[in-house]
């Protein structure tokens, strides 16, 4: 009788896995390198070409392989790591499952050239979708090579939503990285399209992170060492003014495989408590050491997420030895019990200019006088030039009249958003902080400075990017910044659409040099701009039609930054009528509120 449930065959079950394990060009690179680390090698050189579409070459120095564990080793599940089921507790070697290479030949071109010491021959294998071309001796150097060709070419759907080349290469930077950097004893090359992007020499732990980086990251290094019965800490964390608004240079290993956690990550950040900017992130490199009895590392297809035994304790651990390190050093904040602080100026008023006070005394006062107001005259409701400029405005009751000068016999019950500028005269603003506080027809309105001026910029910009580049300003002294290589990548391959925000620049090693920028733009900004712009161009979840609204609102951003707040009812009414111009002016290019409005009603039940 015949049944229902039927065995896959080989070449759909390849496929499926292939799947799971291999997710992209990168995934290829990972699995064929450490198949290399596996064998021993000291020599590794990674050559790319089409960011992996085209072709991905492994050749290395390890120990290789004989004919027949040539063939064999496309097989599924064939491994030359597990004898038992006791070895899954004991794992040193980064692969053991036998699915990478069945995988790889089931959506590719595969050559494999290897050797081993001792023989005199070698064995040349040709694979095409999980069969066997070619299979024959051949004279081959000590050790392997793997050329993967036309990656997915029978799988069309996984390769049209592979992202663009420069997307593509980053992540396989991101993954030769995370194989290099623990294996800083081994020499590695990368090459891309016939150009080298890293050549690393064998070198401590340090080197390999600098030469990985720019010359500059060693002065921003911070030793972390700890060693106990559950844990074996060492590497480095970068010092807090290093710290970015991504989480890219995070690298977390445990027995030199890399792993993420998001709990164990945390551990970190707790540890520079008090030390970073809002919204920034430390950068750091810990390698962990952990008896592989106590953790579980096959519990993900590409073997990124790990159990741990015991979790909580390492946790406790890589906090204190983080804040430990930070505090070895001088980098975290420390209390003078001796100081005298009675003379300390509030952080709240360190940004503000010293305006010394101003005493005005009235000489007619007769404290007798049953006439005279209790209350002293001579102390008014004055606009005060230090609060000025701290962008607040008092007013006298005066002032608070017109502010309020509402038809009350007309008022009508409005939505927050729904609001009628136009209809009311403004005449007078209350200026806090960041807000511009106003009547409207409903009740009162707060603006968000920053944040219509953002809009404001944003619209000029984009109907200027449309139409031609960017007006720019050339720089009186070229301004420098470090760039890292695959930042690099990114940055040129969307050259044109930076030129068109006026931006022009030439390379000098691991240095992006801008001579010039847009005219909007100040020179204090132009650090809050290029980490904007990085940051847009290194997540790939951006469709590249949005790409040039991610660069303008870069640009609205900085830009906003560094505007100053006005300080005056002229200048905050011309803002808010060049507001209510932009056909959306009620959220910003981010998606962020910028005005609201509180009703009457409201006001009356607070």
């Amino acid at each position: 009788m015949s049944g229902i449930i039927k065995l896959l065959p080989d070449h759909i079950a390849n496929q499926i896995a292939a799947g799971e394990v291999i997710q992209r060009p990168s995934s290829v690179v990972k699995e064929l390198v450490e198949n290399s680390i596996d064998a021993g090698a000291t020599k590794i050189d990674v050559i790319i070409k089409d960011a992996g579409r085209t072709l991905i070459q492994i050749i290395d120095n390890g120990s290789g392989m004989s004919m027949f564990d040539a063939e064999m080793c496309f097989e599924r599940h064939a491994t030359s790591k597990l004898r038992e089921t006791n070895d899954l507790f004991h794992l040193t070697t980064k692969g053991f499952r036998g699915e990478a290479l069945a995988s790889i030949a089931a959506i590719s071109h595969v050559v494999l050239k290897t050797c081993k010491d001792g023989d005199k021959l070698g064995t040349i294998i040709e694979v095409e979708g999980s069969e066997i071309k070619k299979n024959e001796p051949d004279v081959c150097p000590i050790g392997t090579s793997f050329e993967v060709k036309n990656l997915f070419f029978n799988v069309p759907a996984r390769r049209n939503f592979l992202k663009s080349d420069s997307v593509e290469f980053k992540h396989i930077l991101q993954e030769f990285e995370r194989i290099a950097l623990p294996h800083h004893d081994v020499q590695f090359e990368l090459i891309h399209n016939g150009e080298t992007i890293h050549h690393l020499n064998p070198a401590n732990l340090r080197k390999r992170i600098v030469d990985l980086n720019n010359k500059n990251y060693n002065d921003k290094l911070v030793p972390v060492e700890e060693t106990t019965e559950i844990v074996k800490i060492q590497g480095f964390v970068l010092k807090p003014e290093a710290a970015k608004k991504s989480r890219g240079e995070q690298f977390l290993f445990v027995n030199n495989r890399y792993f993420r956690d998001n709990y164990l990550n945390n551990a970190i950040q707790k540890a520079y408590d008090q030390l970073l900017q809002p919204g920034t992130f430390p950068s750091y490199y810990l390698f962990l050491t952990v008896d592989p009895e106590r953790i579980d590392i096959n519990v993900h297809p590409t073997k990124t997420e790990i159990k741990f035994e015991e979790e909580r304790l390492i946790y406790s651990i890589i906090r204190t030895s983080v804040k430990q390190a930070l505090g070895k050093f001088n980098i975290t904040p420390t209390i003078d019990f001796e100081q005298e602080h009675s003379f300390d100026l509030p952080y709240s008023h360190t940004k503000f200019d010293v305006v010394p006070p101003e005493i005005k005394v009235n000489k007619n006062y007769n404290p007798f006088d049953q006439t005279t107001s209790k209350t002293n005259p001579s102390v008014r409701f004055e606009k005060s030039a230090a609060i000025s400029k701290a962008g607040f405005e008092r007013m006298d009751s005066s002032s608070w009249e017109s502010f309020y000068s509402i038809e009350t016999e007309n008022q009508t019950t409005e939505m927050d958003l729904d609001i009628e500028f136009e209809s009311v005269e403004h005449t007078n603003f209350l200026i806090a902080g960041n807000f511009l506080i106003t009547n409207s027809k409903s009740g009162l309105m707060s603006i968000h400075y920053r944040r219509a001026y953002e809009r404001i910029v944003y619209d000029e910009l984009m109907r200027e990017f449309v139409a031609r580049p960017i007006a720019s300003q050339g720089l009186l002294f070229p301004y420098e910044w470090e760039i890292k290589k695959e930042e690099k990548i990114i940055w040129e391959s969307n050259g044109l659409l930076l030129k068109q925000l006026g931006l022009i620049w030439t390379f000098s090693d691991d240095l992006l040099i801008l001579s010039s920028i847009p005219s909007i733009l100040s020179e204090e900004g132009i650090p809050t701009f290029i980490e904007l712009l990085l940051q847009q161009m290194m997540l790939e979840q951006i469709d590249k039609g949005e790409i040039a609204h991610h660069f303008v609102l870069s640009l609205a951003k900085s830009a906003s930054v560094q505007k100053k707040i006005v300080n005056s009812n002229d200048g905050a009414s011309e803002l808010v009528q060049n507001l209510f111009q932009c056909q959306e002016h009620v959220y910003s290019p981010s998606g962020k509120l910028i005005l609201k409005t509180i009703t009457f009603d409201q006001l009356e039940n607070y």
